[in-house]
């Protein structure tokens, strides 16, 4: 687990050099990363490329079906309301991420019953890690602004 949550640091730390918010996913099947993407919403100047769509729709690619049902997500950071509802939509089985979100974050939707699918999930994993990276973009983003 830990070690699929390391491959998503390192996709979350591609982000950086585009001035995107940190953030990578990681798509799992069988033991074996099917698929990687990090934030490219400031570089592509598209509001729905967030890791984890993006992870999702390489994944639908590779295995050629929407349904990623045998599949895992590991990310970053809580996944929004917008990439809950694609995670949803793809039937991903179960989602790991590292730092909650408190403000945007929507990880309760994913086991919500009043939805066709539900998807067991874990937070918290490489926690301290995953909010350093957040955090320390922040700051540098504040820190630009400020001078």
């Amino acid at each position: 687990m830990e070690e699929f949550m390391d491959e998503a640091i390192k996709e979350a730390k591609k982000s950086i050099k585009t001035g995107d918010v940190p953030v990578g996913a990681i798509i799992v099947k069988d033991g074996k990363i099917i698929a990687r993407a990090h934030n490219t919403k400031e570089k592509k100047q598209c509001a729905v490329n967030h890791a984890e769509v993006l992870a999702i729709i390489k994944a639908s690619k590779k295995i050629g079906n929407f349904r990623l049902d045998d599949c895992d997500i590991y990310i970053t950071k809580e996944p929004c309301l917008m990439c809950i509802g694609a995670i949803l939509s793809a039937r991903i089985k179960k989602i790991y991420f590292g730092a909650y979100d408190k403000k945007f974050g929507a990880i309760e939707f994913a086991s919500n019953n009043n939805f066709n699918h539900t998807c067991e999930h874990e937070g918290g994993i490489k926690k301290d890690t995953c909010e350093k990276l957040l955090s320390n973009f922040f700051k540098e983003i504040r820190a630009c602004k400020s001078n």
